[in-house]
């Protein structure tokens, strides 16, 4: 896979290296400076053991010449589907030491998504588990094979690998050396400008496109996460989000750049979640609003010791004030929000100097490396309090989408702006406020309608424990609003308590005109509302009589 022509300007990309945000440097550099400095400090640690950071380089070295020796190159594409486990940090570390492109998606992923990935991708080798969550990847796998004729190498991580297939653990496991020299790896190794990574979007509009990453645009905003949480070697970093995500990645990379210890959880149990944070002294976690929502509702909560905790991150929806409350209240630390996408890395958050309470609302101020423009419908710059589109440049946009010259025509301005499709405004303070995604917009009679700010107001339901705000055709106005409830147990929520409550607080036009209950709201790996799939069942329930 090859990058093509890059979607930033040269003067754009001379600016990011002269001010030494591009640098020459990947993170094989930062491993093996951790190795060297600290190797007996534990790097990774998953469900089945530790490795300190002497054995997680060396480990990473022995793959990396074995993708060498299979042939390998940058013209490949390494696709890697693995749950939060030591091996994932492994293998996408030797990737880049051997300079071939990794490709990670979601362990959740099936048949339509994989298939569609490694086809589009080109994949010449795959990383499965043997399974995970009581699913068997080897038959998925091999009833799309035929379909998939780059794909030449299969590894499979787990237990009773069959084999006609790459037993990776087993591998991994060995002191087995590839007959590739330290010198022939050495020069395999990418500069920085060159292709990292692709990852694909949630594709909830349609096929999902694919991201691609160099070594500088990916490595420049690991440093600017672990600056603005204050991660250093003595962190202890605790991954529950999905690393198949680009979220995820990013706390793997960023231990690494810090030299710090990551620790993986597989499958995000909340009452687990705590007891690691009280027995590994856990002091920095990402996460979406609702995986604090069940971290505070474990029972017995109080009896979890979290006095190491420093700083929580979290992204992906906005975090209700209720919830920020009750996390000041109970959990030490401080609470940061963030704003960020595939595409761009983290573009802003709030900072430890912040009232989380004061900026709630707010996504923060942008990066200080990174340009924040709020435009209108003709591109000019909306004042402050106007909504309109966010645009983003910066060090760590991507360089474009992989053979899509629609949706690189269409996202990228001459100077180089990516247009993210969120509209938001900033406020008098200079922090930016995210309303919803632009196809998410509600025009009602002529009006535009924000779901978030409706949602927002909802979460201040005492009785409401999730929402969401879709539209649902009409043929006079267009649209009307629909009002998606999950409420707390034991709470009723009746249409006409429900829209008496926010009468005072948001314009008439905008109140919902109708109220669905659910016992849960369909999400994304992430903790992200999936709203085509929730307007979609919104409008069934209607379509058959249902309010």
């Amino acid at each position: 896979m090859r990058i093509g022509e890059p979607k930033i300007p040269a003067w754009r990309m001379a600016q990011y290296r002269s001010a030494g945000h591009w640098r020459e440097t990947t993170s094989n550099d930062w491993l093996e400076a951790a190795a060297d400095s600290s190797p007996a400090r534990v790097a990774l640690q998953d469900g089945r053991g530790r490795l300190d950071y002497r054995q997680y380089l060396r480990r990473v070295q022995r793959l990396a010449a074995r993708f060498v020796a299979m042939g390998l190159t940058s013209d490949d594409v390494l696709a890697v589907q693995l749950p939060n486990w030591n091996e994932f940090a492994i293998t996408i570390n030797a990737a880049m030491m051997a300079g071939v492109p990794f490709c990670q998606y979601h362990s959740d992923f099936r048949s339509r998504e994989v298939e569609f990935i490694l086809g589009f991708a080109g994949a010449s080798a795959l990383v499965v588990p043997r399974r995970h969550r009581n699913f068997d990847y080897l038959p998925m796998i091999e009833e799309m094979r035929a379909r998939l004729p780059r794909l030449d190498h299969v590894f499979v991580v787990g237990d009773d690998v069959p084999s006609e297939y790459l037993d990776l653990r087993a591998f991994l496991e060995t002191d087995e050396d590839p007959n590739v020299s330290a010198g022939t790896l050495r020069s395999r190794r990418p500069d920085a400008d060159q292709l990292a990574r692709t990852a694909f979007t949630s594709g909830t509009t349609g096929n999902p496109k694919a991201v691609l990453h160099t070594h500088n645009t990916t490595n420049c905003a690991l440093r600017f996460l672990n600056r603005g949480q204050r991660i250093s070697a003595d962190s202890v970093l605790l991954v529950f989000l999905p690393v198949g995500l680009n979220w995820g990645l990013f706390n793997v990379l960023q231990a690494i750049d810090a030299g710090c210890r990551v620790i993986l959880q597989d499958v995000f149990r909340p009452e687990e979640a705590l007891a690691l944070i009280d027995s590994e002294q856990v002091t920095h976690f990402c996460c979406a609003p609702a995986h604090l929502v069940a971290m505070l509702n474990v029972p017995g909560f109080e009896s979890y010791t979290l006095a190491s905790l420093q700083v929580v991150m979290t992204g992906g929806a906005s975090c209700p004030i209720e919830v920020i409350r009750e996390v000041q209240a109970r959990m030490p630390g401080h609470l940061l929000e963030m704003y960020g996408m595939l595409e761009c890395g983290t573009q802003a958050h709030t900072v430890l100097a912040d009232d989380p309470a004061a900026v709630c609302g707010t996504v923060g101020r942008p990066v200080p490396e990174m340009e924040i423009r709020v435009v209108d419908d003709d591109g000019s710059d909306a004042p402050p309090g106007t909504v309109g589109e966010i645009l983003t440049a910066g060090p760590s946009v991507t360089v474009g989408y992989y053979n899509n010259p629609a949706a690189n025509r269409d996202s990228f301005t001459a100077e180089g702006w990516f247009r993210t499709g969120d509209q938001g405004c900033f406020d008098a303070s200079g922090n930016l406020q995210i309303v919803g995604r632009k196809k998410e917009m509600l025009i009602r009679g002529g009006a535009n309608i924000y779901p978030r700010e409706i949602e927002e107001a909802l979460y201040q339901h005492p009785a409401i424990r999730d929402a969401a705000i879709v539209g649902v055709p009409d043929h006079r106005l267009g649209e009307r609003v629909c009002a998606c409830i999950v409420p707390k147990a034991g709470e009723v929520i009746t249409f006409e308590a429900l829209t008496e409550f926010l009468r005072d607080t948001i314009a008439t036009y905008k109140l919902p005109e109708y109220l669905q209950i659910y016992e849960d709201l369909p999400r994304t790996p992430t903790g992200k509302v999936q709203k085509q799939p929730l307007a979609d069942m919104a409008r069934r329930r209607l379509a058959a009589g249902g309010r």
